[in-house]
């Protein structure tokens, strides 16, 4: 990812989960906070209630890569925290990839491009 890097540690999640507005869809919860950097951090979170180590890690890769392809297009200094429901579980990468953009517009992080 050229722009962005892992949120890795635990306060951060809580800091994120905590000060930050969240949005949510079928598929996919998306917690957003500014962190005044020019460098956006997206952690991903996928519970044990989803599904096996497989399952969960495909959702992971799923979302990193629905976010790589894209990640131009997201503002930038944002910390971002993306939780897996268990409703993702067996979806395509077309119903994650586009779960993932709706609440970006929601959240109004998407740099217009014209």
């Amino acid at each position: 990812m050229e722009f962005s890097e892992s949120l890795k540690k635990n306060d951060d999640f809580r800091r994120v989960y905590r000060q930050g507005t969240s949005a949510a869809d079928r598929y996919l919860v998306m917690y957003v906070l500014e962190n005044n950097t020019g460098r956006n951090r997206i952690g991903i979170s996928v519970s044990k209630k989803v599904g096996n180590s497989v399952v969960r890690h495909r959702l992971t890769r799923l979302i990193r890569e629905a976010y790589r392809l894209r990640e131009s297009d997201f503002s930038r200094g944002l910390d971002m925290v993306v939780v897996a429901r268990v409703a993702s579980r067996g979806h395509s990468f077309h119903e994650i990839s586009g779960s993932l953009y709706a609440l970006a517009g929601k959240h109004h992080i998407l740099e217009d491009k014209e």
